[in-house]
């Protein structure tokens, strides 16, 4: 720990900042303020949900929004909670930042053969960067330990 009370004030800033964005990020998906959602990421961004399906690749930030409203299209619904946050800093780098949260997400699916709401369960490592417009996620990557339900089409 450091005497600096500058820094130990802007690290107290940076971990708030680092620790909304991640918040904005699930709350966006839910409102389906692709706006929002977009705002949360550089770009481009490397996305790696391969543990749900989806091949670790680097995204266009406009083509992962696109990705996240055409899949959560089929839901009337979703919850994306990202709670526990620990916030890392890079030791030789103040600008970049590592959070890792729980995951758990809900998608409703009235009328489903396997369940009325689907759960993912698991984590997410976002590796942020700071830029001139505040901390964005550069790097998410999808942890999944377990699911509930199946994902059905409407």
């Amino acid at each position: 720990m450091t005497d600096d009370l500058a820094l130990r004030v802007q690290r107290l800033e940076d971990r708030n900042a680092i620790s909304e964005r991640v918040i904005r990020y699930a709350m966006a998906l839910d409102a389906r303020d692709w706006a929002a959602f977009g705002d949360c990421f550089t770009d481009s961004v490397y996305v790696d949900f391969s543990a749900a399906g989806l091949p670790a690749a680097d995204f266009a930030r406009d083509d992962f929004v696109a990705f996240a409203r055409t899949g959560l299209g089929a839901f009337p619904a979703t919850q994306h909670l990202s709670p526990n946050h620990v916030i890392t800093f890079d030791a030789t780098d103040p600008d970049r930042a590592v959070c890792t949260s729980a995951m758990f997400e809900q998608h409703h699916q009235p009328g489903a053969v396997s369940a009325p709401v689907f759960l993912m369960h698991g984590s997410y490592r976002n590796e942020l960067v700071r830029t001139a417009a505040g901390w964005k996620i550069a790097q998410i990557t999808q942890h999944l330990s377990w699911m509930d339900g199946a994902p059905e089409a409407a």
